[in-house]
């Protein structure tokens, strides 16, 4: 089971000096929506911002991690 907590700390390890906000869609702790805003994410396409967002979610996305609506954003 991922919390919102956990969800935030993890992104936030891997998109340091950039803001994260995770939500919990449905309070069953398995769907989420983060909205990460980076500078890491400078010239790059949506789709290129996501899988970054992916990457650092990992294996929990194919496990705790059922749902997971992204928003990202560079300062």
């Amino acid at each position: 089971m991922m919390t919102v907590d956990g969800l935030k700390t993890l992104l936030a390890e891997h998109f340091e000096g950039g803001r994260v906000e995770v939500f919990d869609l449905t309070g069953t702790s398995d769907h989420f929506e983060v909205h990460v805003t980076s500078p890491v994410f400078e010239g790059k396409s949506l789709i290129e911002q996501h899988k970054l967002v992916h990457a650092a979610v990992g294996d929990h996305l194919s496990g705790a991690i059922h749902a997971l609506k992204i928003k990202t954003r560079t300062p």
